[in-house]
């Protein structure tokens, strides 16, 4: 997907005027409230298989037992939220909540006076870091993640975290789609992360939500809301409903290796070992990635790339800019042979490449 995103961090300075408009609007959206209970199949005619009693109840037991586990991470100037990773401390965060940072103030649920941590490895490729509590109160309860791979979509999700640093709030929505890749901006504090395996979501993620939880039914965290899409037609606002989260696979993954190296060291992602910039044509559109330079004994240097070489496609994906590059990178492994097309003084090749890594 080569879109704008915009990420779910609140910044301080503008929370309280925030406030007042999130005030403003919530107090014309009250609803009737839905009696509980089920209705008799005499009445209805069938039976219903779950009442808005028994799934209230369920959203109910569902937030009691994962709410303790999200906190608030604030900065010097940026609020985010985060997961307890486990009992010794550690925090899993996105990268853009913690920005250069190296001590943060945390929230957790038992303690209403803010704990000090620091950081321990930030992952801006992924968009994900782990800080630590320099001391751990009584009563921190990591949370449990779940199977990225069970999954589905229409699944009902609950967010959690901190929005606009009114912390712990929750909102619901349904799995929109899974496998989503996202490229994430580099401005105004971003990553410029390309992210694959996205969960997408219509549950409300809003300023301060990065780095909290996106929770099933059963109590397990599924992914780490990071990211908003952005509406060009809205003037570049949060576009309703379409959130996206990082999975917990991928999170497992990244916050092991911090929490046992101090350190990645198995990214996982694939690279062609190149500087390139985006090619465009006479009408300004974006053709292809021209390479700039090829690292001497890298991927693409291996199989013949080399400066002034056009990738057009690869593994079959039309290759119009450094997005989209990224974006099928994302989805390939190192190590990978894969066919790169790519044009030559205005000839064109195919080449195999083993994928490299980041």
């Amino acid at each position: 997907m080569d879109a704008s995103r915009i990420r779910a961090r609140a910044r301080t300075a503008a929370c309280a005027a925030a406030l007042v408009c999130c005030a403003a609007l919530a107090a014309g959206c009250t609803t009737p409230a839905v009696p509980a209970g089920r209705d008799s199949p005499a009445d209805t005619g069938a039976a219903v298989p779950l009442a808005a009693g028994d799934l209230q109840s369920q959203y109910l037991r569902v937030i009691k037992e994962v709410l303790p586990s999200v906190v608030q991470i604030q900065a010097s100037r940026d609020l985010g939220s985060g997961v307890v990773y486990d009992g010794n401390g550690h925090i899993v965060t996105n990268a853009h909540v913690v920005g250069s940072e190296k001590t943060f103030q945390v929230t957790t649920a038992n303690n209403e006076e803010p704990l000090t941590a620091s950081l321990v490895y930030s992952y801006p490729e992924q968009d994900l870091a782990v800080i630590r509590l320099d001391r751990v109160p009584d009563g921190l309860k990591p949370a449990v993640l779940g199977d990225s791979e069970k999954v589905a979509v229409g699944q009902i999700v609950l967010a959690m975290g901190s929005p606009l640093g009114l912390s712990s709030s929750v909102t619901q929505g349904i799995v929109s789609a899974t496998g989503r890749t996202v490229s994430e901006g580099d401005s105004g504090g971003g990553t410029g992360a390309t992210i694959a395996n996205m969960v997408q979501t219509s549950a409300a993620i809003n300023p301060g939500n990065s780095g909290g939880a996106l929770v099933d039914l059963e109590g397990r965290v599924i992914g780490i809301p990071t990211l908003a899409a952005v509406d060009q037609s809205l003037g570049g606002g949060a576009a309703p409903g379409i959130g996206f989260a990082i999975p917990a696979s991928m999170v497992k993954t990244v916050a092991d290796q911090i929490v046992k190296e101090g350190k990645v060291v198995d990214s996982g992602r694939a690279a062609l070992d190149i500087t390139a910039r985006t090619v465009v044509d006479d009408r300004y559109q974006p053709v292809g990635v021209a390479v700039v330079s090829a690292r001497a004994g890298g991927a693409a240097d291996k199989a013949g790339l080399g400066p002034g070489d056009i990738i057009t496609r690869l593994d079959g994906r039309r290759i119009t800019g450094i997005t989209s590059l990224a974006e099928a990178l994302a989805a390939a492994r190192p190590g990978r042979r894969t066919p790169v097309t790519f044009l030559r003084d205005g000839d064109e090749h195919t080449v195999q490449v083993t994928l490299g890594e980041q």
